[in-house]
């Protein structure tokens, strides 16, 4: 009985330095505190214990989620390249503006030279004395607005009428140059067949202009010359449409450009046109020598513009760019 008695006692004894030993190690105040920075040890019920990630401020980290350092140092530091780079940039683009208007502007010389160089031919051939008319079509395309003269008799019977058309008149133009507006008589140009009789061959003339009153044959037949005689006039050749203008009409008889093979087709002819000159106008007939002689040249006011531009930009790329200059 005393044996059992003693056997209880050891097995309290064991038992109560069991429950002090495991409160010690849950928090009580004997416990050991971990250092600064361990890594506690998680115990899970279904596994080992694992250690739980900490950063270095103890504060647990996300899973999947790196720290890394701020670059905003780095950021700073890039923006003034930039800058740079897209000055750079602008600076050579605007540069092309005045570069480009000086080459524009050495063109127009150029091309006022061709233009000057192409007048003055132009006039020596206008004011050349007249040859005869050569017998090969061939030779007539660098013969334009070169006098001719032929010998032969109208038909007026196979007229055409290339209309509407205003005279030329040199006298009335420079009474009415600068004028905002001005109303010349509208009228025709008479085409009228021409038999060369020294060639043999069949051309059209352009006699002169006619009012629009006087298109009607019927209404000028003392102009309506017969039997031969000697003309003189400046060779013209084809055209094309341009743009804006009408078609021609040969079934009313209207043509509104020159289009001598279709105009040959129809009188007979061959494809070969002269405009008669000022001398061979006739009391109540066309008025001859509306040949207009003019080429536009106006690439003077060109070379001006483009090189003030290069001049203008030049000086405002160099403000800008070179010199610095604030606000601008």
């Amino acid at each position: 009985m005393a044996a059992a008695v003693r056997w209880l006692g050891l097995r309290a004894a064991a038992a109560a330095a069991g429950r002090v030993s495991g409160a010690g190690a849950s928090g009580g105040l004997g416990a050991s505190v971990p250092a600064w920075g361990a890594q506690p040890v998680s115990r899970s019920p279904q596994g080992p214990p694992r250690a739980v990630r900490r950063s270095v401020l103890a504060v647990p980290l996300r899973p999947g989620l790196a720290w890394r350092p701020s670059r905003c140092g780095s950021s700073a530091a890039e923006a003034p390249a930039t800058e740079a780079q897209e000055d750079s940039f602008l600076q050579w683009f605007l540069l092309l503006i005045p570069v480009t208007a000086f080459g524009l502007g050495t063109w127009q010389v150029q091309r006022r030279k061709w233009k000057l160089q192409l007048i003055a031919e132009l006039e020596s051939r206008v004011m050349a004395e007249p040859i005869p008319l050569p017998a090969d079509p061939m030779e007539l395309k660098n013969l334009e607005y070169r006098p001719v003269k032929v010998r032969g008799h109208f038909d007026h019977s196979k007229e055409l009428y290339m209309m509407p058309r205003t005279m030329v008149d040199p006298a009335r133009e420079a009474r009415e140059a600068g004028r905002l507006s001005s109303s010349p008589e509208s009228g025709a140009y008479v085409i009228t067949p021409f038999h060369c009789t020294d060639l043999g061959v069949t051309i059209l003339v352009n006699r002169g202009f006619v009012p629009r009153k006087k298109v009607n044959p019927d209404t000028r037949q003392r102009g309506q010359v017969e039997g031969e005689v000697d003309l003189v006039g400046m060779v013209r050749l084809t055209e094309t449409r341009k743009p804006f203008v009408p078609e021609n009409n040969p079934e009313r008889n209207h043509w509104h450009y020159r289009d001598l093979e279709a105009m040959a087709r129809l009188t007979g002819a061959d494809p070969i046109f002269i405009d008669a000159d000022f001398q061979s106008t006739v009391p109540g007939g066309p008025i001859g020598g509306q040949t207009r002689v003019t080429l536009r040249n106006e690439h003077m006011q060109y070379i001006l513009t483009w090189y003030g531009l290069c001049a203008a930009t030049s000086y405002l790329w160099f403000k800008k760019f070179l010199r610095r200059t604030p606000g601008v």
